[in-house]
């Protein structure tokens, strides 16, 4: 059975066809990564399939449940863990669990363990105690993450959940992600991070101008654009751009201390790198090539539409 299931969702605000005809099919226990640009509709789908907008026309269901007729059942399902941090700052962290535990029913000695459980797993048992409005950004997520998974919840929707955050704390939420996922939750993602969608999940869907573009896994969406591969060459000395002006190189971008060159034939381009490094007496310090990235078809496919 899907997990999270959504045919045929629209909704519009005056004009702008924010989801246009979505259709999405997540598996039990798959973590599935929902990409797009910015104003490209993945809030608002994520609104839609939470129950906090109806849309104008469509279903949604929640483990077979559908939200917009058995709300309260399908709620219970899922846990939320919206963009922007929804826990209460006059609150203690324990405080905030507590309350998110009793919303979902859950009896008292099992609120107390699981409470327990999550604040050691997040690194917040020696805050516990204190008011949330004055932890960190990164810390306040650790909280919104806590209440969400505390009754261990079927489905977890995460909008956004590393965005800005130190390393620590996205090191945690990762981690978080994957235990879940372990212990048999759906995970459904929206993120920035190309890379992490890559790393995370089994599944990614692409939305582009409310419209679904491309929906299948990381390997196979990059194996679309697989006539497009990169080098990336560090050298001992600054060099300019100026130093990548050949025919078989398509685009060149800085990266870090390093080069990025995309190519469609690579075996030219390292030929040609080692030659022009030993004619000009520049030391290469790296050299690597890399298949198509998830980051390369992405931009492709969201640059077609």
């Amino acid at each position: 059975m899907d997990a999270i299931r959504a045919e045929h969702l629209k909704k519009t605000f005056g004009s702008v066809s924010a989801v246009d005809d979505v259709h999405l099919s997540v598996k039990e226990g798959e973590i599935f990564g929902f990409l797009g640009p910015n104003g490209a509709g993945k809030t608002t789908t994520i609104r839609l399939l939470t129950g906090v907008l109806t849309p104008d026309a469509g279903t949604v269901q929640i483990n077979g449940i559908d939200i917009h007729r058995h709300p309260l059942d399908a709620k219970m399902q899922m846990g939320v863990i919206p963009e922007n941090s929804t826990v209460y700052g006059d609150l203690s962290a324990e405080q905030n669990l507590q309350l998110s535990g009793k919303m979902y029913g859950m009896p008292r000695a099992l609120r107390e363990k699981r409470i327990n459980e999550i604040l050691l797993r997040l690194g917040l048992s020696d805050k516990r105690r204190n008011l949330v409005r004055t932890f960190s950004k990164g810390m306040k997520q650790r909280v919104s993450i806590a209440c969400a998974i505390i009754h261990r919840p079927h489905v977890l929707f995460l909008d956004e959940p590393t965005s800005g955050l130190d390393v620590q704390s996205r090191r945690l939420v990762i981690e978080t992600i994957h235990d879940m996922n372990e212990q048999g939750s759906t995970i459904f993602l929206t993120t920035h991070n190309i890379e992490e969608a890559n790393t995370l999940c089994q599944k990614v869907s692409i939305i582009n101008k409310g419209k679904i573009v491309a929906q299948d896994s990381p390997e196979r969406l990059k194996k679309m654009f697989d006539t497009t591969q990169s080098v990336e060459v560090s050298f001992d000395r600054t060099v300019t751009r100026d130093l990548f002006a050949m025919e078989g190189i398509l685009r060149a971008e800085p990266c870090g201390d390093k080069w990025r060159l995309y190519t469609d034939n690579p075996d030219l381009v390292l030929k040609y790198l080692v030659g022009r490094a030993e004619r000009e007496s520049i030391g290469i310090t790296s050299l690597s090539t890399s298949g198509p990235s998830l980051e390369e078809a992405f931009v492709q496919i969201t640059e077609c539409i």
